[in-house]
């Protein structure tokens, strides 16, 4: 999937439904001061589990999705999509972030050769949840119906498309932790190709369910010790930190040709200029120590983005606070950097806003989009007790200003899946 020779694209709007709130200010805002999004968990009762921390999404309905501007021939209203039963929570602050992407890119319902690839792990797992859940007791009558349509993962493209009432290409990539940073590299890839016009991409997760929570703590990794200051649970890179704290959200961007939002006078963040993926084809869950296959997809997201590896000055981390992993991205940072490793800072988001699974990728994207176009790197928190295993500059506590011409974003998932793109400044 090389890139060089192809049409520039852009990422032209932007929209978020993060555990801050709603809209990209209130998500850059919180990020770039290094605020802690972590909480106790109160949308179910957690107190028998080793567990009782997570960075939900507040509660929302699609009143709060911005209103987006009819064309001529169309009416503005949402098609009766308005009903809460009619979404999964994923789905529903999907479309909330979609229509602020694409209300941000200046763009309108019913837009021509325009379609929807994001990303999701779970789809609609509470729906799916809460049904099995009186399916297999005494109050089974009252399953709704809405519950194989609502839950399955492909509908949360589908209810973007009705909200947004787009007609082209438009479907869902699950892939685990990688779905969104996958989701954006392909669609990137359609845009260079000429098969679209623009795509809205991203991702979208709403796993802070009960038995999710249940299923990591059984599995050994989320975070535990930190119970009683959930703002400190979330820790990568730190010698402290014992697992990941389970973050839910939705980031989207609406992806362009260059020339073409230069054409409409659109806000550019920045360019998407490469794309590698690769797999470890080692565990289903742990990824392989020697990191081989991590450093290969970062090499090929830069080559395929025509720079010089001098040209990146930012890394946005996978950085889950996980033990195993954080140590074997810092290590496999440092191969790929040689000896300028100690000079290209890094942070991870997530010691902000937790793991939100399949939308982690696009949640790190939009953080360095907003990055790069507004000259100021945001840190990774918590960063109390130096690990000798984790020895980069990781943008401790406090963000700074800088001007990289290029980011490289990571992301890493269950079944050894390993992806990377590459974000150029505009």
């Amino acid at each position: 999937m090389a890139l060089t020779g192809s049409p520039r694209v852009v990422i032209s709007g932007i929209g978020v439904v993060s555990p801050y709130g709603v809209g990209r200010e209130c998500y850059w805002s919180q990020i770039s001061r290094g605020r802690s999004a972590t909480r106790q968990i109160i949308e179910f009762d957690a107190s028998a589990f080793p567990c009782t921390v997570a960075a939900p999404v507040p509660p929302l309905t699609i009143e709060d999705a911005p209103i987006i501007e009819a064309r001529a021939s169309g009416n503005g209203s949402d098609g009766g999509h308005s009903d809460p039963r009619r979404y999964s929570r994923a789905a529903l602050i999907g479309v909330v972030a979609a229509r602020e992407a694409w209300q941000d890119a200046g763009l309108r319902l019913n837009e021509p050769d325009a379609g929807v690839l994001v990303g999701s792990s779970a789809g609609g797992i509470d729906v799916a949840e809460r049904s099995y859940s009186e399916f297999f007791t005494d109050e089974w009558r009252r399953v709704t119906p809405y519950t194989i349509p609502v839950s399955i993962v492909g509908m949360i493209s589908s209810e973007i498309s009705m909200a947004l009432e787009l007609h082209g290409i438009s479907h869902v990539v699950s892939t685990g932790c990688t779905s969104s940073t996958d989701a954006i590299g392909y669609a990137a890839a359609l845009i260079r190709s000429g098969e679209a016009e623009v795509v809205l991409s991203g991702g979208a997760d709403a796993c802070v369910t009960r038995g999710i929570i249940f299923g990591f703590c059984k599995m050994r990794a989320i975070a535990t010790k930190y119970n009683e200051i959930p703002s400190e649970a979330s820790r990568p890179f730190d010698r402290g930190r014992d697992g990941f704290v389970l973050g839910e959200g939705a980031w989207m961007v609406v992806l362009e040709r260059e020339d073409r939002a230069r054409a409409r006078g659109a806000t550019i963040y920045a360019a998407v200029e490469g794309y590698g993926s690769t797999c470890d084809a080692y565990h289903r869950v742990q990824m392989n120590p020697n990191g081989e296959q991590i450093v290969r997809a970062m090499r090929l997201a830069i080559k395929r983005s025509g720079r010089a590896i001098e040209e990146i000055g930012y890394v946005n981390f996978h950085g889950t606070s996980t033990v195993l992993n954080d140590a074997v991205e810092s290590r496999c940072v440092r191969e790929l950097f040689g000896s300028r490793a100690d000079a290209v800072p890094g942070s991870s988001t997530k010691s902000m806003i937790g793991h939100p699974q399949g939308a982690s990728g696009a949640a790190g994207i939009v953080a360095s989009a907003l990055a790069l176009s507004r000259g100021f790197l945001p840190p990774t928190i918590n960063q109390q007790h130096p690990d000798p295993e984790c020895d980069l500059d990781f943008i401790p506590n406090a963000g700074r200003p800088a001007s990289p011409a290029a980011a490289l974003c990571n992301c890493l998932g269950f079944g050894s899946k390993n992806s990377a793109i590459v974000l150029g400044r505009v």
